[in-house]
């Protein structure tokens, strides 16, 4: 039986795509561009929503990569076998090039192939979209399947919540698909199918072929082309292929279980409770990691991405006391990681002493408070038990309150630092449940005094390309150029988020801006704007571009053919998005507000009037 590492999975399956005429691109962040409607890039599919839609795409119409992904609805689940908030999703795509025809035989073939995975063919089923009341079954995939050499009897046509992808947004590209699974055992019935939690059969990959363009009002148009997107779980495909019970039994997680067992003295395996720790601990500082170490310059704080990344590493360090881990470890875990990932995602080395800052920092923080925080928890937790035996003493038919109050779970979090989803989990861990809609009640009341909830949330990016967004896209680059000219030459954007109203911008730099500053960069934009400057798109190799003097703001989600545009002597950037002809159409740019959004990092936010 062969055995795979996650580098070989990877240069085996870039290889193979590269050999039928694809080009391999690099992982794009891991904060999307263009879905304003999710925090994090949760598929490949992602950062390639324009090109899908019919962009031409710099690279060509056959593409593959492996593309890093967070995915954070079961952060809970996070402790057994499979569950993961970072994966690397290996995929390949066709932009309006090849479908069902091509894709099928290939996906066969790199499954059964002896070059390639070596997977019998009798252990390998499939299904296929069963039909419904809006499109027929997928008989044409069936036939395919067939005619490649799965067996008729493991082809299974399955309901649309089975076989149809969806975005994980509102709206954008989607489509029936097939997907594969390993027969792992034989079936727990007759009636027993890939649908089954038996663990009979375990997924290893999904073909979607994009017909359609699913819309704000839930309803569905046919895309300009039919596009392909694979997706194949790295970790998920590990632990299948090398016959593993857990995706953490990969070398991926050898180095980081070796240094937390140095840490700690406990063996991963040793019990039930110990072992979720550490799988807790590998997961939960792997996506810090990846987090801290991103292009886009995410940081521990209460809102967006960066709350998400404060719950993990407080949910980490949490789950680090229960198997005694010092105090500042996890930054000797995550340097484990770094040293496993650093030459497929450099990234992290660059920022290898960002990465160890930002987990130290926020470590403390959290550590300097848990002890008080949890004794307050056990108090919460008493108090009710007390209030259930007094009540049953003089009432032999009262039933036993079990539930946190709202307000006391937002002392929790606003006191102590305990994000709601903890305290929710401990209390499941006791029996008890948490007033959810209470603690929002007693959040929004909060936000409202102190008048910091009005403000609308989305995640960095383009909200869509109507007139007002390009236009305010446009505006972007010249801020940029204006603050590197006004504030420092070292100032990067960190992040971007456009709405039809106004442009969110973030940066570096390590202190507020003064009011002099801020209407030196208004000035000098409105000069710009004034000038009806032409905005000239050319397409370069990245080498030219750099060797031009352009602006690469996430250079890694580029091919090596971008897209460059000239604003005057003013602004060069590489940007993928949409712009206006000339700055003459941009109106008078004017910034609402300046402030802090992270350690060494400003927000501005800016209309166009």
């Amino acid at each position: 039986m062969k055995t795979y590492t996650g580098q070989s999975l990877r240069e085996m399956y870039l290889g193979f795509f590269k050999d039928r005429g694809h080009k391999v691109i690099p992982s794009a962040s891991l904060i999307p561009e263009n879905d304003p409607t999710v925090l994090f890039t949760t598929a490949g599919m992602h950062p390639l929503v324009p090109y899908l839609l019919g962009e031409k795409h710099p690279a060509g119409t056959r593409l593959t990569d492996v593309q890093k992904c967070v995915r954070t609805g079961d952060i809970e689940d996070v402790g057994d076998e499979r569950h993961c908030t970072f994966f690397e999703m290996l995929g390949n795509w066709s932009l309006g090039d090849y479908f069902k025809k091509e894709m099928i035989p290939w996906s066969y073939e790199f499954l059964t192939g002896e070059k390639y995975l070596g997977i019998p063919s009798d252990k390998l089923a499939v299904t296929v979209f069963g039909g419904d009341d809006t499109l027929p079954r997928d008989d044409e995939a069936a036939a395919l399947w067939e005619k490649a050499g799965i067996k008729k009897e493991n082809i299974y046509f399955m309901p649309r919540e089975n076989n149809w992808w969806g975005p994980a947004g509102l709206t954008g590209p989607c489509g029936t698909d097939t997907e594969m699974f390993v027969i792992r055992k034989p079936k727990c019935s007759p009636t027993c199918n890939p649908d089954c939690n038996c663990g009979a059969f375990l997924e290893i990959w999904n073909d979607v072929f994009m017909r359609f363009n699913k819309q704000a009002d839930g309803s569905f148009t046919e895309l300009s082309q039919k596009n392909v997107d694979t997706g194949m779980g790295l970790e998920r495909a590990l632990c299948v292929l090398n016959g593993k019970s857990s995706v953490y039994e990969t070398d991926i997680f050898e180095g980081a279980i070796e240094k937390i067992s140095a840490l700690t003295g406990k063996k991963y395996g040793e019990d039930e409770e110990t072992t979720k720790a550490f799988r807790v601990l590998l997961d939960h500082t792997r996506t810090a990691t990846f987090m801290l170490g991103d292009e886009k310059g995410i940081v521990p704080s209460n809102t967006d991405q960066g709350y998400i990344l404060r719950r993990i590493i407080r949910r980490a360090v949490r789950y680090g006391r229960k198997i005694n881990l010092p105090e500042g470890s996890l930054a000797k875990i995550s340097e484990a990681f770094i040293e496993y990932y650093q030459e497929v995602y450099p990234e992290l080395k660059i920022n290898r002493e960002k990465i160890a800052e930002e987990l130290n920092k926020e470590e403390a923080k959290f550590t300097k408070t848990l002890q008080q925080g949890l004794k307050e928890f056990e108090k919460c937790i008493n108090g009710i038990e007390r209030k259930n035996a007094f009540m049953a003493q003089s009432n032999p038919d009262y039933i036993p309150e079990k539930k946190i109050g709202g307000k006391q779970a937002f002392h929790l979090y606003d006191t102590y630092g305990f994000p709601v989803e903890i305290t929710d989990e401990m209390a499941k861990e006791r029996g008890f449940e948490v007033d959810l809609e209470g603690y929002k009640a007693a959040f929004e009341e909060h936000q409202n005094k102190s008048k910091a909830g009005s403000e609308q949330k989305f995640a960095c990016g383009l909200a869509d390309h109507k007139e007002a967004t390009t236009a305010l896209h446009t505006a972007t680059h010249l801020l940029h150029a204006a603050l590197k000219k006004v504030c420092s030459p070292d100032v990067q954007q960190k992040g971007s988020n456009i709405t039809e109203e106004r442009l969110r911008f973030d940066f570096n730099l390590p202190q507020p801006m003064t009011a002099e500053q801020i209407k030196a960069v208004e000035d000098m934009i409105n000069e710009v704007i004034a000038q009806d400057i032409p905005v000239v798109m050319k397409e370069l190799s990245l080498d030219e571009a750099k060797a031009e003097g352009f602006t690469g703001l996430f250079e890694g989600k580029y091919g090596e053919v971008v897209k460059t545009y000239t604003i005057g002597d003013f602004s060069k950037e590489i940007c993928g998005g949409p712009h206006v002809e000339s700055t003459g159409k941009l109106g008078k740019f004017k910034i609402q507000k300046e402030q802090s959004c992270g350690s060494g990092l400003r927000r501005i936010k800016a209309v166009l009037q």
